[in-house]
């Protein structure tokens, strides 16, 4: 059996990273990276760099994962990041894959996992999960999530304003990940499905870096200034009325 550890390294932050993380980032000989672009640094390899142990001079191998919706070019490129996976894991080496975050939340692990399983089933998988933004994000704007009978929703992309709408009306607190070049869409959409002004905002950007910042205020007082249109976004909304009053104590 050849094994493969596909390892979720956290919002940004080194230290974040699980014990078994490092170990298995330390023991590694070949260490393969997601990227946007050929050429492109790796943000994942970046957070781990200073833990690899470059005595054993590991290959570091980039995959490029093109941020597209064409699902033709997608899928082609599942297949054959999958394939370039699969050889390093059959020549017997120790391949560890590398993922922002958890591997099962929104990660390209997810489509290699099922190029695998499907193609490959002599490579035995193992999963480190890692923390992921929200929850980090949370710890430092110190707000909860959900409480009690509360309901939250995870929302990956604002490309249906219609369909987040919708979701927003049956949700205590809404979360948006990843690309905050469309957060400033959803503020007047919020509103309008009931989230009063005193409700709690909060939005932060490359969380876990030297260059995080994280802003925390009501609806009502969110300004255009306020925003942000960097990628690695996260904006956090709570309903006013809920459980949480952080930001009336």
């Amino acid at each position: 059996m050849f094994d493969l550890v596909c390892v979720g390294c956290g919002p940004g932050d080194p230290d974040l990273l699980t014990v078994k993380a490092v170990k298995a980032i330390q023991n590694a000989e070949v260490i393969v990276c997601p990227t946007s672009k050929e050429g492109k640094p790796s943000i994942v390899y970046s957070i781990i760099e200073s833990l690899v142990d470059k005595s054993k001079k590991p290959e570091v191998v980039n995959l490029v994962f093109p941020m597209v919706k064409e699902k033709d070019t997608l899928e082609n490129s599942w297949l054959q990041n999958a394939q370039v996976i699969a050889e390093k894991v059959l020549s017997g080496k120790k391949v560890i894959y590398l993922t922002v975050g958890d591997p099962y939340l929104y990660s390209t692990w997810i489509y290699i996992d099922r190029e695998l399983h499907g193609k490959y089933p002599e490579i035995k998988i193992s999963v480190i999960p890692g923390i992921v933004s929200m929850f980090t994000f949370a710890s430092k704007v110190g707000i909860s999530l959900a409480e009690g009978a509360e309901t939250m929703a995870v929302i990956p992309s604002c490309y249906d304003l219609s369909r987040v709408k919708e979701t927003a009306k049956n949700c205590d607190t809404m979360i948006f990940l990843k690309d905050g070049r469309y957060f400033d869409q959803v503020i007047t959409l919020l509103k309008e499905a009931g989230f009063p002004d005193s409700s709690i905002f909060a939005i932060g950007q490359d969380i876990g870096t030297d260059q995080e910042i994280v802003k925390k205020l009501t609806l009502g007082q969110v300004t255009k200034d306020t925003m942000t249109t960097k990628y690695f976004s996260i904006m956090v909304v709570k309903r006013a009325g809920s459980v949480d009053s952080s930001l009336t104590k």
